[in-house]
C-alpha cells in the first residue's frame, strides 16, 4: 500500500484509556480528526464516548465513533450493529462516517466465517446510518478479508516509521492508517509522539489527503473550502443577480399590462415561475420582464404565445422593439 505523504491530515483514536482530554489543546497541537470509541460488544458503552465525542468536534475536529467487533455469528453482529448505532446515534456533530473494529477473532472463526459476520454487521451499518462504514483492522489481520468486503474504506493498523502496510487480498491503498500507537512506529510531523492536551500515549493516525480533502470527503458543506473555479462562478452569479434587478426591480405604482395576469399565471401552473407579489396579482414575474431580462427565449416565447389572442399579440409586440 502507498505510504505517508507529506501535508496529510493527522488525527487520533481515543477511549476511556485516555482519561480527561483538553480537547481545544489538541486541536491547536495540529490534530484534525478523531475517533472515539463508542461500544464493544452487544452491552459495552464506553463512559467518555459522549464527552469525548461533543469535546471534539466543539473544538473544530471532524468526529466519528468506532464500535469493537466481538461477535461470532452474523446475527450477533448485526445485534452489535444495532447497539453501536442506539449508542453513537445520541451524540451530534459526527460527521466522519461509522467505524467497524475488527481485529481478532474470539470464536476462532473461519475466514469464510469471519466475511459473514463482517458483512452482517458494515450492511447492518450502512442500514441504519444511512453511510458505508470504515473498516479497522491490522496489518496481517487484514488478509482475512476477501474482496467482498473491498469496497468499503479501509482504516489500517501497521506501527511503523516508513514501512506502509502490505497489499491484502480486499484493498492495495488504505484511507486512513493507524501508525503508532503513542510509543512506537512513526512520529507526527514534528517528530513526537505526544499530544498536547492528552497525558500518556494515544494512537496516531493518518489520511490520505489533506485536511481540505478530509473535509472535502467528510465535512459538512459548508466547512468545505470554495475552489477558485467555484468562486469565479459566484461572483458571475453574483452580477447577473444584480443585472437582473435592474428589470425586475418596479416600483408598486407601475401597473402591468392586463394580459400579463393570464400568462403569468399559466406560466406558475406550468412551473416556469414560482412566486407573484404578495397582492396575488403578477407585478413583479411579467412577460414584461422576462422579456426585459433575456430570459424570454424561443421555446418560452412559443409557451406564451399559445395561451391567447392578447398574449400573443403583447408577444409580438416585444418581438418587434
Amino acid at each position: 500500500m502507498q505510504g505517508r505523504t507529506k501535508g496529510n491530515a493527522q488525527g487520533i483514536d481515543v477511549s476511556h484509556y485516555q482519561g480527561d482530554i483538553d480537547w481545544k489543546k489538541v486541536a491547536g497541537s495540529g490534530i484534525t480528526f478523531a475517533f472515539v470509541k463508542a461500544t464493544e460488544g452487544e452491552t459495552y458503552k464506553d463512559p467518555t464516548f459522549m464527552r469525548n465525542a461533543a469535546g471534539a468536534a466543539d473544538a473544530g475536529l471532524l468526529a466519528g465513533a468506532y464500535h469493537f467487533l466481538k461477535a461470532t455469528s452474523a446475527a450477533a453482529a448485526r445485534r452489535e450493529a444495532q447497539f453501536f448505532y442506539q449508542t453513537a446515534s445520541q451524540a451530534a456533530k459526527l460527521l466522519l462516517p461509522p467505524v467497524m473494529d475488527y481485529e481478532t477473532n474470539p470464536g476462532n472463526l473461519s475466514d469464510a466465517n469471519m466475511n459473514a459476520v463482517a458483512r452482517a454487521f458494515l450492511e447492518e451499518t450502512v442500514r441504519l446510518f444511512g453511510v458505508e462504514p470504515i473498516l479497522y483492522t491490522g496489518n496481517a489481520f487484514a488478509n482475512h478479508f476477501d474482496t467482498t468486503i473491498g469496497s468499503y474504506s479501509l482504516w489500517i493498523a501497521r506501527y511503523n516509521a516508513s514501512t506502509p502496510p502490505d497489499n491484502a487480498k480486499a484493498w492495495t491503498k488504505w484511507t486512513f492508517w493507524q501508525y503508532s500507537d503513542g510509543s512506537s512506529g512513526g512520529t507526527l510531523p514534528s517528530g513526537s509522539r505526544k499530544v498536547a492536551g492528552i497525558n500518556g500515549n494515544v494512537d496516531l493516525n493518518e489520511y490520505a489527503g489533506t485536511k481540505e480533502d478530509l473535509l472535502r470527503a467528510y465535512g459538512k458543506e459548508e466547512d468545505q473550502p470554495m475552489t477558485d473555479a467555484e468562486k469565479q462562478q459566484m461572483e458571475e452569479l453574483g452580477e447577473r443577480i444584480a443585472a437582473l434587478e435592474k428589470h425586475v426591480n418596479m416600483s408598486g405604482d407601475q401597473t402591468p399590462p392586463g394580459w400579463t395576469k393570464t400568462s403569468a399565471s399559466a406560466a406558475m401552473k406550468a412551473g416556469i415561475i414560482t412566486s407573484v407579489n404578495d397582492k396575488g396579482m403578477p407585478e413583479f414575474i411579467t412577460i414584461q420582464m422576462l422579456y426585459n431580462a433575456g430570459l424570454c427565449n424561443a421555446e418560452l416565447i412559443k409557451f406564451f404565445k399559445e395561451f391567447s389572442a392578447d398574449t400573443r399579440k403583447a408577444i409580438e409586440e416585444l418581438l418587434k422593439k
